[in-house]
């Protein structure tokens, strides 16, 4: 019994279980290396996604005989450049709807409070389901004033923290361009034999998933944030360049992503015009329906070949864990770990043959 794959499945989440326990039970001491790992993780996560955006412009460079040093800093010249260019381009523009959007702030905040007291003073000719929402919302309003208040305060601190966390991001970039072959040799070379081969697979497979989902959420973010951008042109929204922004950074969330972003978009389109919520429906569905069908399957592909219902589940899984960050990283973290399952499982398969193979 003790060679059957069920009991030793059993036996290893029995074993992993345990370990989690008392690692929680003994988390005290391990405190300080898990400040360490917070500071370092954000720098790290955005330098690897730099890294994976510009590694196929280093990879062209160094084909065409430039070296190392003269890829990286023809690489950091471009970032330099397009940043400082999208700045010149939209600097300007966002400086203007920023600061519309701060003048018109409390006559937004005035339509809202005049809508939510039309409907508590008409509460009671609405049907009962919506009566008890209606109710319910009421009662739940200081709670959400309270919260909101000790939100502002979480993220002005957390903006503070984040500024000096930045500046970390630009060296753990630089070091991944300049030693990335390195990194899986360090790891495989402490094995030997079928073991290191196998190591190695494994890390290429990581390493093929990480880029490719990196690489191919950038470009579908970036052009469906274009397409939501001249949509809301298209039907004269406001503030459309910071909406078509928000947009970008939310399209990193698989399938939950987009719908957020439209949620902001709503708000500003009834406060604007209310028919435009229409329009900003009908954007949103031309925009989900060409990058679902022709941008990701083309992009994309079948790379991670993960149901969405289990993207769902994951996203929310990791929010309610992590937050934000483990929303952003639920997916690429998924994918990862599958490429080792289905590495370790074709690794016993081979074993399982050749010990059964007939001499």
């Amino acid at each position: 019994m003790t060679k059957k794959l069920w009991f030793q499945t059993g036996v290893g989440i029995l074993i992993g279980l345990l370990i989690v326990k008392y690692f929680i039970e003994i988390k005290g001491i391990f405190n300080p290396l898990v400040i360490i790992l917070k500071t370092i993780f954000i720098p790290l996560l955005l330098g690897g996604v730099l890294y994976y955006v510009t590694e196929p412009i280093q990879r062209v460079l160094e084909k065409r005989g430039l070296p190392r040093w003269g890829s990286i800093t023809t690489i950091l010249i471009l970032l330099t450049g397009i940043v400082t260019s999208l700045l010149l381009m939209i600097g300007n523009p966002i400086a203007t709807q920023v600061n519309n959007l701060v003048e018109n702030a409390p006559s937004i905040a005035k339509n809202i409070q005049d809508t939510a007291d039309y409907v508590m003073d008409n509460k009671d000719n609405l049907p009962p389901q919506l009566e008890d929402f209606v109710e319910s919302i009421s009662n739940s309003i200081q709670s959400i004033a309270v919260k909101g208040s000790t939100w502002i305060v979480s993220f002005i601190s957390g903006a503070v923290s984040a500024t000096f966390t930045l500046i970390l991001v630009p060296f753990f970039f630089i070091f991944m361009l300049k030693d990335h072959e390195k990194f899986a040799p360090n790891i495989y070379k402490i094995f030997t034999g079928n073991r290191r081969t196998w190591v190695k697979d494994t890390l290429e497979d990581i390493d093929g998933v990480l880029r490719s989902y990196v690489q191919g959420q950038v470009i579908i973010s970036s052009l469906l944030a274009l397409m939501m951008f001249i949509g809301y042109l298209i039907i004269k929204l406001d503030y459309a360049l910071l909406l078509a922004i928000f947009s970008f950074f939310m399209n990193m969330i698989p399938f939950i992503g987009p719908w957020v972003s439209l949620v902001p978009a709503v708000v500003v389109a009834l406060v604007q015009k209310p028919v435009l919520v229409i329009w900003v429906g009908v954007v949103t569905l031309v925009a989900q329906q060409i990058e679902s069908n022709l941008i990701t399957p083309n992009i994309m592909g079948k790379t991670l070949d993960i149901h969405p219902l289990t993207v769902i589940s994951l996203v929310l899984a990791a929010g309610n864990i992590a937050g934000f960050i483990g929303i952003l990283i639920a997916i690429p973290t998924y994918a990862v770990l599958k490429a080792i399952v289905i590495n370790i499982y074709e690794e016993r398969k081979k074993i399982k043959e050749a010990a059964t193979k007939t001499v």
